[in-house]
């Protein structure tokens, strides 16, 4: 028995979020895991205000994230990875705890960009927050 059996790969289309993607697409199809891809429009980083440009750009926003979740999805098939896709609106912390609570993963894969303490300290510690918020494993697949 494979000792990850259901794998969440969560993805932004970031550089570090393929690279994580196809870290993650090399392991699922190694273990034949049963695959899920979350895609997430994070509102919190893109508010800028309550005009109408704002809501405009939030509807934008949120077609690019969902985007974001068919390019992983096409990426994965074409690695031989059939995956299930899931978007979702919110605080990615609590949206990635929250799917993987809810379809009992034994293994989430996130992208990570090294950063300086500066901006680590600016930015807070979300690896930290989703290490406590989950009950299986986490992978961090850090970009050189």
């Amino acid at each position: 028995m494979a000792p990850f059996n259901r794998i969440l790969l969560c993805y932004d289309g970031t550089p570090e979020g393929r690279l994580a993607l196809r870290f993650g697409a090399a392991l699922a199809q190694q273990l034949q895991a049963e695959t899920h891809l979350l895609s997430i429009f994070d509102y919190a980083y893109r508010s800028s205000g309550f005009d109408v440009l704002s809501s405009m750009k939030f509807e934008v926003d949120e077609q690019a994230a969902q985007e974001t979740l068919r390019e992983g999805v096409d990426w994965l098939r074409a690695w031989g990875v059939t995956a299930t896709g899931h978007y979702s609106v919110g605080n990615a912390i609590d949206q990635i705890s929250r799917l993987a609570d809810s379809l009992k993963v034994d293994l989430i894969v996130v992208g990570h960009h090294p950063q300086g303490l500066f901006a680590r300290w600016w930015a807070g510690e979300n690896h930290a927050l989703l290490l406590d918020r989950v009950s299986c494993g986490v992978l961090f697949k850090v970009a050189a």
